[in-house]
């Protein structure tokens, strides 16, 4: 049902194909903008892939072709004034562009507000120890995991917990597997876990599988 102070909605892409994050939000960026219209509301979309199928002509009211980052967004906000800003249907980059833009105050001081997501879950999603407390206050069960900061931290945790382990970075929720590395015992193979994928040893976290 569409809410009455609702009017003009800015709908964030994805950006860049990604292998992990590259069609299913496209499909979903589609069909929010297509609901949106249906719901009578005005829509104005960034992104900075062309080839996408958001991006069609007639899919939004307004389209902005430029690069995702909250410089750009700022000054979108304040040509086009929506009310109202969709950040949950283009993946990991345009939730973190949501979130900065709450966090620094932008947001609130152009009255402009988050839908489908507060800053408090974006972060809790983030931060795999936020959700990892979520989940056990929730009472939803799940793997052992814990955050580290070091190799010596992950080896010694996947030896308590049991092998095979996997090390997975703590602040990307959507595409994530791509880069963990699973490690079936030893420091050797964990340092490859942490470093060979990519994965920084300031941010990383042990899951265990």
């Amino acid at each position: 049902m569409k809410q009455k102070e609702i009017k003009k909605v800015l709908v964030i892409g994805s950006g860049p194909a990604v292998i992990g994050r590259s069609a299913e939000f496209d499909y979903a960026g589609t069909q929010a903008l297509r609901t949106l219209k249906e719901e009578g509301l005005e829509t104005v979309l960034i992104n900075s892939n062309p080839s996408t199928a958001m991006t069609d002509q007639g899919l939004a009211d307004q389209i902005y072709l430029e690069p995702l980052n909250i410089d750009i967004i700022k000054r979108i906000i304040e040509k086009e004034q929506p009310d109202s800003i969709l950040p949950t249907v283009g993946g990991n980059p345009a939730l973190e562009l949501g979130l900065g833009l709450s966090m620094n105050g932008f947001l609130e001081e152009h009255q402009v507000r988050l839908l489908g997501v507060s800053p408090e879950i974006i972060h809790s999603v983030q931060d795999r120890q936020s959700f990892v407390e979520a989940l056990e206050k929730a009472g939803v069960p799940g793997v052992a995991s814990k955050v580290v900061g070091t190799v010596q931290d992950a080896a010694a945790f996947a030896k308590e917990a049991g092998y095979p382990a996997s090390a997975s970075p703590c602040f990307h929720p959507f595409g994530a597997l791509l880069f963990t590395g699973r490690f079936n015992g030893g420091r050797d193979s964990c340092k490859y876990a942490f470093t060979g994928r990519g994965i920084s040893d300031s941010r990383g976290m042990v899951s265990i599988r």
